[in-house]
């Protein structure tokens, strides 16, 4: 990722063998990271089996929140790709019955939001 787009609190794909590195503890038997992307400070994880937030907080980043979200309880979601001078595509997911997204995140142009409404499609969708 590179450091124009993290300023911009863009976020870009993180390898899965960093990614089981780092947090292949929060992992159950058969489950499996799939794709992750990291956003400054904060990383999301869709595995075969769920969603993890992992968001750093506070300056220190020393306290650290995993939000588990199952894909059965994503009621829609929207990706909205970037434009020609735009720098950054969109991913608004909503939680079971919200009226307002849940989470919403900006990715940089290096990702294929494709990939990612393709990994959430496939799981939600089931």
């Amino acid at each position: 990722m590179g450091i124009f787009s993290a300023l911009l609190g863009n976020a870009g794909t993180v390898s899965q063998d960093e990614l089981v590195k780092k947090y292949g503890q929060l992992l159950i038997d058969s489950e499996e990271i799939e794709l992750g992307f990291k956003l400054i400070r904060d990383t999301f994880i869709f595995t075969n089996k769920r969603l993890i937030l992992v968001e750093i907080q506070g300056l220190t980043g020393s306290k650290i929140e995993y939000k588990s979200i199952s894909y059965k309880s994503i009621s829609r979601f929207s990706v909205e790709t970037a434009g020609t001078f735009d720098l950054e595509a969109e991913l608004k997911i909503w939680v079971s019955s919200e009226l307002l997204p849940s989470i919403v995140k900006p990715f940089n142009k290096s990702v294929n939001v494709y990939d990612v409404q393709k990994v959430l499609a496939h799981h939600v969708l089931k």
